[in-house]
């Protein structure tokens, strides 16, 4: 009787570990600390040929790059910052394919740092539109760029004063404006992060591009801006055998970017040429995943 007994609690036990294991599994399964989205840019030539648009953007990101975060660029609906049947139609697409839409990349739409006050007030004034398209398709952030010709101190404080106004603005919509390393001036680390912490407003901060330092050490240059990243740019151009990218040391970037403490998108921007856009995007992706 005991040797029966016991082996049925024995049983019990053993069926209840069974049951139990999926939900224990659960709770050990660690989340990522950030998550990767698609920057529109990374097919430039297919979407400048005609052979995607910007309204089925969403829809590739996720049924060719398994990719469900994505990143705008402007000049690719540049027409449709106020047209609401527009932005409703790319809205519902991202929704159906399961996308959340992350920010817009804005160009083109003036310097925010130019030397005429009425050119740079212009300039701001036609950030706005694209702030209340990316409140409209549920982004958190535009990205705009800081240019202007002068000394550095003197595109600085321009940049500040455009910024500022920006940042004011985007704060009705809970709306970020970052600002990219994207050449010129902003690509100096120091004087990006001297703007960002002379603006002194959360949101705005940076997007720190991987590639974008030219001249400049961009480790060097990621580490300064990351204490104001509102989003990160995983550049890509070539890789090795291993699937390593052969210009930028990927581990030690995103240590950098881990050390940060930064927790959320990181957008793949391939611009390679040895690669497909599609197959350069499929590399990074998987290059990144590395460090999930």
């Amino acid at each position: 009787m005991n040797s029966r007994r016991d082996f049925i609690k024995h049983l019990g036990l053993v069926t209840a570990g069974v049951a139990l294991a999926p939900s224990m599994d659960l709770f050990a399964a660690k989340k990522s600390w950030f998550e990767i989205s698609l920057a529109e840019w990374s097919l430039h030539k297919t979407l400048f040929k005609g052979d995607l648009k910007n309204i089925d953007f969403p829809q590739f990101a996720a049924e060719k790059c398994g990719i469900y975060g994505v990143e705008y660029v402007n000049t690719f609906f540049k027409d449709k910052a106020n047209d609401m049947t527009y932005l409703k139609d790319l809205n519902n697409r991202a929704k159906s394919s399961g996308v959340t839409n992350v920010l817009i990349m804005v160009d083109g739409e003036g310097n925010l740092g130019d030397e005429d006050a009425k050119k740079r007030a212009k300039a701001v004034e036609n950030h706005y539109k694209w702030i209340d398209a990316a409140h409209f398709l549920g982004c958190k952030t535009i990205r705009v760029n800081a240019a202007g010709k002068g000394s550095p101190e003197e595109v600085k404080n321009r940049v500040v004063e455009s910024l500022s106004t920006l940042a004011d603005y985007g704060k009705k919509a809970n709306i970020n404006v970052v600002v990219e390393n994207h050449g010129g001036i902003s690509s100096h680390g120091d004087w990006l992060s001297s703007v960002l912490k002379s603006v002194g407003k959360k949101n705005c901060g940076s997007l720190p591009d991987f590639g974008n330092f030219y001249e400049y050490d961009r480790y060097k240059g990621v580490e300064e801006l990351m204490p104001f990243a509102k989003g990160v740019s995983a550049k890509a151009n070539v890789f090795d055998a291993n699937g390593n990218e052969r210009n930028i040391d990927y581990v030690r970037m995103m240590d950098i970017v881990k050390k940060a403490k930064y927790k959320g998108y990181i957008g793949i921007e391939y611009e390679g040429t040895e690669l497909s856009e599609l197959d350069g995007i499929l590399a990074t992706k998987k290059l990144l995943e590395r460090f999930k």
